[in-house]
């Protein structure tokens, strides 16, 4: 029987609006029409004005017949048209693909392909690829190509479109209508996965989702109106973590950067008073590592997230020097970037720097939007006990996590088996409910049937004060089946040979768990810098491991 609660109670236009972020761009022009959204070089452009611009792009796309369910891609630097991708496309009714910059032309075709494309906005740094691509595309279907200009660029600029961006958006009008999502379960975007073993999987995220995630990021930080965001992490990383979403929440000040370099950053921060950064620890190194010259006249107090590996103890002490305040994040394309956060207590600041790393490299507990993230036993979906032993995986439930798999129902239906997606990360949670992972399953070592971390050599390896980067994987064993080889990159100008490294290993770690191999050199890593160990597989056992 219905609840009187139910009764002549009924949802409507009045009561009930699709959860979406493009009612913060909305929100954020109408409040704060002068506030400064986007720095770009020499260019300044106001909240009106980029809700402006990116009406004018929406309309542009439709009167193209692009809308409602079509995908456009873009291959973009953090530009201002980057920015306006992530609002023009969608209040268009379109899916905003971001494709990664890195890409070789085989993968970019395989994705307008199977995205399935009806547009693609390209800048002319990646116009040589995205040529290529689009000569090897399968699909007869026709594709709008739109050139970026950007004065920043300095390269020679090769024109593969039949339009120029500005020209494009300039053909729209701002002052046409556009909506909300009828139903907040829409695609928003469509992000690639590495395809590390195969083609990549397209994960598509929804409005409500891409709004979650956004507010999550603003309460994780306590994130005030008018911060000033650096975009040191690429926007076609899981949309920048949703972050040109939060910025437009907080009516935030977008301050772009085409190359992320130590100078660069450093000077941005400077010049335009920067509160928040996010990257992967490769970010944060470059500048703990850059040349105290470089680094003065640093402003104290600049929030930054890290995300991709646990921070060392080495990076937290060398962030605590510049008074950077560094929060850790952990997620996967498929929960929209980061959805943990290991949020620190003031009583940890009483405690010294190792014990302070090793409770801050914990990967936290869940995001404030996010319904559920447990460490479960895979067999039986039952949470392992939190004792901080107990291995299992971590999955995810909730708002925060993708509508599923593009065009691969086998893939969406594993990935999501018991209720809960399954991130393949094996982990434990300790008492505190704070997750920690110990490893990938596909990245656990198994020598002569005990089971290895590579996690937990790795953060030892990044205790040595010469180790610049680190990561171990399993090296085939006559006798053991597998045992640890360590690939390290030393810091500019040191000169630690295996010995030490072994050495150094031994102090902390069971016998049993020390490399018994080392390789030197620079490490391989995605555009995002995360340590590509799929590559380092392959090198295992080469000869130029060091046996040890």
């Amino acid at each position: 029987m219905p609840s009187i609660f139910d009764q002549d109670l009924p949802r409507n236009a009045a009561n009930f609006a699709p959860i979406s972020p493009l009612s913060f761009l909305e929100r954020s022009a109408e409040v704060y029409p002068q506030q400064l959204a986007v720095v770009h070089g020499e260019l300044r452009r106001t909240w009106s004005q980029l809700y402006s611009r990116c009406r004018q792009l929406a309309s542009s796309l439709k009167r193209r017949g692009i809308g409602k369910g079509d995908t456009v891609s873009v291959i973009l630097p953090n530009t201002p048209p980057m920015v306006e991708a992530h609002f023009g496309i969608p209040m268009a009714g379109a899916v905003l693909n971001a494709l990664n910059t890195r890409l070789d032309a085989e993968t970019i075709a395989f994705m307008l392909d199977h995205g399935e494309a009806k547009a693609v906005i390209v800048d002319p740094e990646f116009a040589p690829v995205m040529k290529k691509a689009l000569a090897l595309r399968t699909r007869k279907a026709p594709l709008l190509v739109v050139d970026v200009e950007d004065p920043l660029f300095t390269g020679a600029a090769e024109r593969i479109g039949e339009i120029g961006y500005d020209a494009f958006v300039a053909q729209g009008e701002a002052a046409d209508p556009w909506e909300l999502p009828a139903d907040e379960w829409d695609a928003i975007a469509l992000n690639y996965t590495s395809g590390t073993t195969g083609n990549p999987k397209g994960v598509v995220y929804h409005h409500r989702g891409a709004a979650t995630n956004a507010v999550s990021n603003i309460l994780e930080w306590d994130m005030p109106k008018h911060a000033v965001y650096l975009w040191t992490l690429p926007m076609f990383h899981c949309n920048g973590w949703c972050f040109p979403w939060t910025v437009a929440a907080r009516a935030g000040v977008n301050v772009c950067l085409r190359r992320v370099e130590a100078k660069a950053i450093i000077d941005a921060i400077r010049q335009h008073g920067v509160t928040h950064y996010c990257g992967a620890p490769i970010v944060h190194g470059m500048l703990v590592n850059a040349p105290d010259e470089m680094k003065q006249g640093l402003p104290r107090g600049v929030k930054a997230m890290v995300a991709g590996a646990a921070p060392p103890a080495s990076m937290i002490e060398g962030m605590e020097r510049l008074g950077f305040d560094l929060t850790h994040v952990y997620g996967l394309t498929e929960v929209y970037g980061p959805a943990t956060v290991c949020p620190k207590h003031e009583e940890w600041e009483q405690l010294d720097i190792g014990e302070r790393a090793r409770l801050n490299a914990r990967q936290g507990v869940r995001y404030h939007l996010q319904q559920g993230a447990r460490v479960l036993d895979p067999e039986t979906m039952r949470p392992v006990p939190w004792d901080g032993e107990t291995m299992g995986e971590i999955m995810f439930r909730g708002n925060i996590t993708m509508k599923g798999y593009l065009k691969n129902a086998k893939a969406t239906e594993e990935a999501f088996a018991g209720g809960w997606f399954h991130t393949g990360d094996l982990a434990v949670q300790y008492p505190d409910g704070y997750i920690k992972i110990k490893d990938r399953s596909k990245d656990i070592i198994i020598s002569g049937g005990e089971n290895i971390s590579s996690i937990e050599v790795e953060d030892v390896l990044y205790r040595h004060p010469d180790v610049l980067a680190a990561a171990v994987v399993a090296r085939p064993d006559p006798k053991w089946g597998e045992t640890p080889c360590a690939f390290v990159e030393l810091k500019p100008g040191a000169t630690t040979g295996a010995e030490d490294i072994v050495a150094h290993c031994r102090k902390h770690l069971a016998g049993f768990k020390v490399p018994r191999a080392v390789v030197f050199g620079e490490l391989p890593k995605t555009s995002t810098g995360k340590i590509q160990k799929f590559e380092l597989r392959k090198q295992a056992g080469s000869a130029d491991a060091i046996d040890v």
